[in-house]
This record gives structure tokens, C-alpha cells and sequence, in this order.
């Protein structure tokens, strides 16, 4: 039982979902850090109050902290747009390979003609 779990743990795909955990939850303190103390700031400017988080409003007797909502959203939205521009740049460097059409149009072919082929032996 002890080697099964050692071969899946140093499976490639174990080891890739770890490094990319790690990875996400160091690059999403990096991001966090942007937003509360680059992005804050200026939108605090505009909003005359210095941090976005203190941002609510008062409904009968109910606080709603809107801004720690913005907040989330602004980190989500960053940190969406940075892996799509590594996606992309990723996918630039490294292109698919051309699927071969002749391929597989042949192995359809070939299925479509088992397939009526037996269609035709029932009748």
C-alpha cells in the first residue's frame, strides 16, 4: 500500500497540482498586496476615503461593508486577467500540434462503414 501511494504521489499531475496551488496562493498574496496598497489607495482618492474596505452603508440597523465586496471583486479581476495573459502567452509559446484531418476522417470512415455494414447484415 506504501508504494501505491508513493506512485501516486510522484505522479506528474499530483506533483503539477501541488506546484500550482503553492504558486496561486503566493501570486494571489502578490495580488492582494497590489490591490490594497497600490489600487486602494488611488480609488480612495476619487472616493475620499482611504481604504476601499471601509467602504459601507447603514440599513435599518444592518451594515453592509460593499466595499470589502469591491475589494474581492477588483482581486478576482486581476488575478483572472494575469493567468489569461499567461494562458495566452503560454499557448503562443508552445502551439498546438495540427490535428491530421486524413487521420481522422479515415477512422470515422472506417466506423461509418463497420457500422453499416452490420446495419446491412440484420436486414
Amino acid at each position: 500500500m506504501l508504494k501505491e501511494f508513493k506512485a501516486f504521489i510522484l505522479r506528474g499531475n499530483v506533483l503539477d497540482l501541488a506546484v500550482g496551488v503553492i504558486i496561486g496562493a503566493a501570486f494571489t498574496a502578490i495580488v492582494k498586496s497590489l490591490v490594497d496598497n497600490l489600487i486602494n489607495p488611488l480609488i480612495g482618492l476619487f472616493v475620499r476615503n482611504s481604504a476601499l474596505n471601509q467602504l459601507s452603508f447603514k440599513l435599518m440597523g444592518a451594515k453592509f461593508t460593499y466595499g470589502a465586496f469591491l475589494n474581492d471583486v477588483l482581486n478576482f479581476l486581476i488575478t483572472a486577467f494575469v493567468v489569461f495573459l499567461l494562458v495566452k502567452s503560454i499557448n503562443r509559446l508552445f502551439p498546438k500540434k495540427p490535428v491530421d484531418e486524413t487521420v481522422v476522417a479515415s477512422e470515422e470512415l472506417t466506423t461509418l462503414q463497420e457500422i453499416r455494414d452490420l446495419l446491412a447484415k440484420q436486414n
